[in-house]
């Protein structure tokens, strides 16, 4: 009896998880919000989560004098770079833009003193995230920073995936 309720016991843990892996990402909208970002997402406890390192851009004009606003691009075009690069290297990984469930971007003033270009990097965002073709939304935050890695970077994203 007690052999057959612990094959029971363990059938149910076992199938109970086997449940849990294969659960959804929740994806929490804003509240009375059209705006193209999850309010909150959850990850169920047998996901696997990528944590993939900050990208920044390529340059938009190489032939531009190194480090010029003409060399990197203006925010949008660093967006596009930066989450063209990182949607190449997830994919890569077996992943998907989808799969993005929490996104850090920093964002420099286009010139000193100057306030980040918000609107410009959400240009580039919402071509990557809350389109017909990729509906999904990561939960994210947005940060003015004095610099990035090189003179004239504007855009740096990191983004946490869950591995469905």
């Amino acid at each position: 009896m007690k052999k057959a309720l612990m094959l029971l016991t363990t059938a149910a843990v076992l199938t109970g998880s086997a449940t849990l892996a294969q659960a959804d990402v929740t994806r929490h909208a804003l509240v009375g919000s059209t705006f193209p970002i999850a309010r909150a997402v959850e990850v169920p406890g047998k996901q696997t989560l990528v944590f993939h390192s900050g990208m920044t851009p390529d340059p938009a004009k190489p032939d531009a004098p190194k480090f010029s606003p003409e060399y990197w691009g203006d925010t949008k075009a660093q967006t596009l770079s930066v989450l063209a690069k990182t949607k190449a290297s997830v994919e890569s990984m077996g992943l998907s833009m989808g799969d993005a469930v929490k996104m850090t971007v920093f964002l420099v003033g286009p010139t000193p003193g100057a306030p980040m270009d918000f609107a410009g990097m959400m240009e580039g965002y919402t071509q990557f995230f809350g389109t017909k073709d990729q509906p999904k939304l990561p939960a994210r935050s947005a940060v003015q920073v004095a610099g990035l890695a090189a003179p004239g970077m504007l855009v740096e994203i990191e983004i946490v995936f869950a591995r469905p």
